[in-house]
Parts: structure tokens; C-alpha cells; sequence
């Protein structure tokens, strides 16, 4: 690490972009300016840090999106091999399940809308051709 002792007004060049100005000096607290183009960020130590653990945060739930599709994929072929001798002996009755609702609409008619009577175009007597 570098150390430099600089006084009030005094500056410290980085590379030929970032210039860092000593501003004020009060007890124990320094004030910095700081000039630097646009894309060099430039931040606090303590916001700095706050930024690179939300980046890790998000690297870890995307990493974690894609692991969930895999061992979804993973654990689907044994679902289906699992479920498939279950669904064999469900087909019975589920097959008496689906009449029964049938057998009930049978017995219990539900109200049907009426029907509004719809107009008939009149009709034109027919006439018998001339001979």
C-alpha cells in the first residue's frame, strides 16, 4: 500500500482520469473530492461493499434457478415411473367417479334458461303458375 501525506487543497493523481483533492482537514475527519470519468465508479467503502454482496446474492439465486429446473427434470422420468402403477389402479375407480356425477344430473334436473321464442319470417302464400 501506498501512503502519501498531503495538506488542505493538495491532490493525488490516479492514472491520467481520477484526481483525489484533499478538501478540509477537521480533527480526526479528512474531506476528499474526488474527479473521475463516468465509468470508473466511484464509492464509499462501506456502500462498495454493500453492492458486491447483493451482486453475490443474485449470482447465488440464479445459480440456484438453474439447479431447480435440472433436479425438476431429474426427479420427473421417477415421478412418472412412480406413478405410473398408481395410476393404473386408480383408472378403475375413477372411471365409477366420473359416472356417478352423471347419474346425479340425471336425477336432479337443473333449471334451464328459458327460450325466448324466435321470429319466424312471415311466409308468402305461393301462388300456382298460370297455365
Amino acid at each position: 500500500m501506498l501512503v502519501l501525506s498531503r495538506q488542505r487543497d493538495e491532490s493525488i493523481m490516479i492514472g491520467d482520469d481520477v484526481e483525489i483533492i484533499i478538501v478540509d482537514v477537521r480533527g480526526d475527519k479528512v474531506r476528499l473530492g474526488i474527479t473521475a470519468p463516468k465509468s470508473i465508479p466511484v464509492h464509499r467503502r462501506e456502500i462498495y461493499d454493500a453492492i458486491q454482496r447483493e451482486k453475490s446474492e443474485k449470482r447465488e439465486r440464479g445459480q440456484q434457478q438453474e439447479k431447480e429446473p435440472q433436479a425438476r427434470q431429474e426427479k420427473e422420468p421417477q415421478a412418472q415411473q412412480e406413478k405410473e402403477p398408481q395410476a393404473q389402479q386408480e383408472k378403475e375407480p375413477q372411471g365409477r367417479q366420473e359416472k356417478e356425477p352423471q347419474a346425479q344430473q340425471e336425477k336432479e334436473p337443473q333449471a334451464q334458461p328459458e327460450e325466448k321464442p324466435q321470429a319466424q319470417p312471415e311466409e308468402k302464400p305461393q301462388t300456382q303458375p298460370s297455365k
